[in-house]
Protein backbone atom coordinates (compact mmCIF):
# COMPACT_ATOMS: atom_id res chain seq x y z
CA UNK A 1 0.00 0.00 0.00
CA UNK A 2 1.06 3.61 -0.87
CA UNK A 3 -0.14 7.03 0.64
CA UNK A 4 0.49 10.38 -0.23
CA UNK A 5 -0.32 13.32 1.92
CA UNK A 6 -2.78 16.38 0.16
CA UNK A 7 -4.04 18.82 2.12
CA UNK A 8 -6.56 21.63 1.43
CA UNK A 9 -7.78 24.35 4.09
CA UNK A 10 -8.42 22.18 7.06
CA UNK A 11 -8.51 19.08 5.96
CA UNK A 12 -5.40 16.72 4.98
CA UNK A 13 -6.37 13.53 2.38
CA UNK A 14 -4.79 10.67 2.57
CA UNK A 15 -4.63 8.87 -0.15
CA UNK A 16 -4.07 5.65 -0.48
CA UNK A 17 -3.50 2.93 -3.47
CA UNK A 18 -3.20 -0.41 -3.12
CA UNK A 19 -4.63 -3.78 -1.02
CA UNK A 20 -4.92 -2.73 2.65
CA UNK A 21 -3.93 -5.51 4.17
CA UNK A 22 -1.65 -4.53 7.32
CA UNK A 23 1.60 -5.40 8.79
CA UNK A 24 4.37 -2.37 7.99
CA UNK A 25 1.44 -0.35 5.96
CA UNK A 26 -0.96 -0.14 9.32
CA UNK A 27 2.01 1.12 11.37
CA UNK A 28 2.54 3.64 8.80
CA UNK A 29 -1.13 5.00 8.48
CA UNK A 30 -1.97 5.27 11.92
CA UNK A 31 1.69 6.84 12.64
CA UNK A 32 0.91 9.77 9.44
CA UNK A 33 -2.56 9.93 11.70
CA UNK A 34 -0.68 10.94 14.70
CA UNK A 35 1.67 13.29 13.09
CA UNK A 36 -0.90 15.14 11.15
CA UNK A 37 -2.90 15.18 14.82
CA UNK A 38 0.24 16.60 15.93
CA UNK A 39 0.22 18.94 13.33
CA UNK A 40 -3.24 20.28 14.93
CA UNK A 41 -4.98 18.92 11.77
CA UNK A 42 -8.42 17.94 13.25
CA UNK A 43 -10.07 16.70 9.55
CA UNK A 44 -9.23 13.80 7.80
CA UNK A 45 -10.45 11.93 4.94
CA UNK A 46 -9.00 8.92 3.28
CA UNK A 47 -9.07 8.36 -0.10
CA UNK A 48 -9.89 4.66 -1.01
CA UNK A 49 -10.23 5.06 -4.86
CA UNK A 50 -7.05 3.09 -5.53
CA UNK A 51 -7.80 0.19 -2.79
CA UNK A 52 -9.08 -2.43 -4.56
CA UNK A 53 -8.91 -4.37 -1.17
CA UNK A 54 -9.21 -4.25 2.26
CA UNK A 55 -9.19 -6.88 4.63
CA UNK A 56 -10.23 -7.44 8.52
CA UNK A 57 -6.85 -6.01 9.58
CA UNK A 58 -6.75 -3.26 7.11
CA UNK A 59 -9.88 -2.61 8.33
CA UNK A 60 -8.61 -2.56 11.94
CA UNK A 61 -6.48 0.05 10.62
CA UNK A 62 -9.03 2.32 9.36
CA UNK A 63 -11.22 1.88 12.72
CA UNK A 64 -7.63 3.00 14.71
CA UNK A 65 -7.13 6.06 12.78
CA UNK A 66 -11.15 6.82 12.78
CA UNK A 67 -10.79 6.20 17.12
CA UNK A 68 -7.53 8.30 16.94
CA UNK A 69 -9.19 11.51 15.22
CA UNK A 70 -12.52 11.47 16.99
CA UNK A 71 -10.70 11.03 20.53
CA UNK A 72 -8.84 14.23 19.68
CA UNK A 73 -11.95 16.19 18.78
CA UNK A 74 -11.26 15.55 15.18
CA UNK A 75 -13.14 13.54 12.11
CA UNK A 76 -12.18 11.01 9.70
CA UNK A 77 -14.30 10.64 6.72
CA UNK A 78 -13.76 8.31 4.08
CA UNK A 79 -13.87 9.24 0.25
CA UNK A 80 -14.37 7.24 -3.17
CA UNK A 81 -15.12 3.96 -1.36
CA UNK A 82 -15.53 0.98 -3.90
CA UNK A 83 -18.61 -0.87 -4.10
CA UNK A 84 -16.24 -4.22 -3.18
CA UNK A 85 -15.03 -2.41 0.23
CA UNK A 86 -18.64 -0.89 1.01
CA UNK A 87 -20.03 -4.00 1.23
CA UNK A 88 -17.21 -5.11 3.94
CA UNK A 89 -17.89 -1.99 5.20
CA UNK A 90 -22.20 -2.85 5.48
CA UNK A 91 -21.80 -6.49 6.34
CA UNK A 92 -19.56 -5.34 9.43
CA UNK A 93 -21.99 -2.75 10.08
CA UNK A 94 -18.91 -0.42 9.80
CA UNK A 95 -21.02 1.57 7.22
CA UNK A 96 -23.05 3.18 10.13
CA UNK A 97 -19.77 4.91 11.73
CA UNK A 98 -17.65 5.60 8.78
CA UNK A 99 -18.87 8.68 6.97
CA UNK A 100 -18.60 7.97 3.04
CA UNK A 101 -18.46 10.54 0.22
CA UNK A 102 -18.07 9.67 -4.01
CA UNK A 103 -17.35 13.23 -4.92
CA UNK A 104 -14.40 15.07 -2.52
CA UNK A 105 -15.99 18.09 -3.18
CA UNK A 106 -18.60 17.51 -1.35
CA UNK A 107 -16.66 15.61 0.91
CA UNK A 108 -14.46 18.70 1.60
CA UNK A 109 -17.77 20.80 2.14
CA UNK A 110 -19.18 17.90 4.71
CA UNK A 111 -16.57 19.24 7.43
CA UNK A 112 -17.46 23.01 7.39
CA UNK A 113 -21.46 22.08 8.21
Amino acid sequence: MKMRIRKTDSVAIIDLSGKMMGGSESEQFKSEVKRLMGEGVKNILVNLEDVPWVNSTGLGTLIAGYTSVKRDGGTLKLLNVTDRIQSILMITRLGTIFETYDNETEALASFKR
